[in-house]
């Protein structure tokens, strides 16, 4: 016989499933963060016309997803002609060019980035890097990027989100930042990590490996 207390039980699973919630997630699951300077991506054709017919980008350290932040270095160089030197580039090589860079940035160089995800840069702003054999100009591929975390299937689970949707955090510190509309990102490749940019790290007084709260309140 089924007594009202587990009706209610029941009734309660069932409505949690309806709205498409995960009972097994963890409350406040816990995500450090890493702040990403500015950087640059390029295609093998951009690297060579920068450093020289068949130049190689060089491993400086490892990063997730098979990424790495490389050894070499290039300016970049807004609408305003003002530049900024030593923007590190990231490897391997992509099959567009792109320049990730922060609103401060963008207002010293003059430039129109927009706020998008990474690979999104149709319609972005224009941009040019200079490098020590050569220069390039990008109709398009400069943008702000959009805060996001990065996680395992198994982090996924554990925090009772799916690839794409977007969340809420919080930095439990002095300046009790949120986060609104972070992105969430799963891979096999990926490493538990939340990435905001130099502006977003200053202005809540977060520094690479501290950590924030994914918030199921909001």
């Amino acid at each position: 016989m089924v007594d009202e207390k587990n009706i209610e039980q029941i009734t309660k699973l069932v409505m949690e499933v309806l709205r498409g919630e995960d009972t097994s997630r963890e409350k406040d699951f816990m995500v450090p963060v890493g702040v990403s300077a500015r950087h640059v991506h390029l295609t093998q054709a951009d690297v060579e016309a920068l450093f020289g017919a068949g130049y190689q980008l060089t491993k400086k350290k490892e990063l997730m997803g098979g990424q790495f932040a490389s050894n070499e270095q290039v300016t970049i160089v807004g609408t305003k002609l003002r530049a900024i030197e030593n923007v590190r580039i990231l490897g391997p090589v992509r099959k567009f060019s792109q320049v990730e860079i922060s609103r401060t940035d963008a207002l010293k160089l003059g430039v129109p980035a927009p706020l998008r995800d990474s690979g999104d840069i149709a319609g972005s702003a224009p941009i040019a890097v200079v490098g020590p054999k050569g220069a390039i100009y990008l109709k398009e591929g400069c943008i702000v990027a959009r805060r996001h975390i990065h996680m395992s299937p198994a982090d996924a689970r554990a925090a009772g989100v799916r690839d794409k949707d977007v969340v809420s955090v919080e930095a439990d510190n002095a300046r009790g930042t949120v986060f609104d509309e972070v992105l969430v990102r799963v891979d096999d490749s990926f490493t538990l990590e939340m990435h905001i940019d130099t502006d977003e790290a200053n202005a809540s007084n977060i520094k690479t490996g501290d950590t924030v709260v994914i918030k199921y309140d909001r």
